[in-house]
């Protein structure tokens, strides 16, 4: 497989789900021409064939096949559909913080992470599902969801899909490391606002603590903890430049229980103090 076929995405911050769908073509017509659609389209055929081209690229898209096409690139219809074809459609973000921000200090204080090794998500960019009703499954659980009231139930279904679609799970060769290090991280971000330990991760997944520890920092370079509390960070940076709420509001709403301590581990992480994060970026 060519490096090109692979859409590499480092994480955190993790993808961010906008909204999905199902579209039934009848023959003669075409997927929509779009530019620039700044977000990243997930398109998973359910039947027929779907005819497309991204960037001079062509492909067509038989059942089960999935094809990842990007933020910043011109879509198009290469030709109409010969026969019916239906096929689920995802659109998710994923950026840094610190893209399009227009003050030095908050780009630097939004980028900084509290650990080293970011992980790696590796997506392939066209590929046929080797169990394609595993990502039917999910995509209708995902349409099923109540609007407006499944933020986080949301965001686990499209972690879950795009795990289907990363390079080692296409070509069969996922550790059973790497899926309890998946489990553990998907867990963590459903579960965030409680109070969470090791040992508690551990026995929700029914393995030893150490063990699971150990598959966190290979994988993901961080133990439980730290991935929590990157990813409460994380929410915090969102809530302090899309709300007005104040600190202590974020904090219990990011699984702080204690104001201060919020204020202390996000400067200790981010270099500034979260009133500070919020004048910067919105200044």
């Amino acid at each position: 497989m060519s490096k090109s076929a692979i859409v590499e995405l480092q994480t955190p911050p993790l993808p961010y789900y906008w909204e999905s769908g199902r579209s039934d073509f009848r023959v003669g017509e075409r997927h929509p021409n779009r530019r620039n659609l700044g977000l990243y389209d997930l398109l998973i055929v359910i039947g027929g064939a779907l005819h497309i081209g991204e960037n001079g690229q062509e492909w067509t898209l038989g059942a089960g096949d999935t094809l990842l096409l990007l933020p910043d690139g011109e879509h198009y219809a290469v030709k109409p559909c010969e026969r019916e074809t239906s096929f689920y459609w995802v659109h998710f973000e994923h950026c840094e913080w610190n893209r399009g921000s227009r003050d030095t200090a908050a780009d630097d204080a939004a980028s900084s992470l509290p650990f080293g090794n970011p992980y790696a998500m590796r997506l392939v960019k066209q590929a046929a599902l080797p169990v394609p009703q595993e990502a039917f499954g999910l995509m209708r659980r995902l349409l099923a969801l109540p609007v407006g009231d499944s933020f986080w139930e949301e965001q686990r279904l499209l972690s879950r899909l795009l795990s289907l679609l990363e390079e080692r799970n296409i070509g069969g060769t996922q550790s059973p490391s790497t899926k309890l290090a998946e489990q553990a991280a998907a867990y963590l971000q459903q579960h965030y606002q409680e109070e969470l330990t090791n040992e508690s991760v551990a026995a929700a997944l029914h393995f030893h603590p150490n063990y699971v520890v150990r598959c966190m920092k290979t994988n993901y370079g961080v133990t439980p903890m730290h991935y929590l509390l990157q990813f409460r960070l994380d929410r915090a940076k969102r809530l302090l430049v899309s709300t007005e709420w104040p600190i202590e509001r974020i904090a219990e709403e990011v699984g702080f229980r204690y104001a201060p301590y919020f204020s202390t581990c996000f400067k200790r992480s981010v270099g500034v103090t979260p009133l500070q994060f919020r004048r910067q970026v919105l200044s």
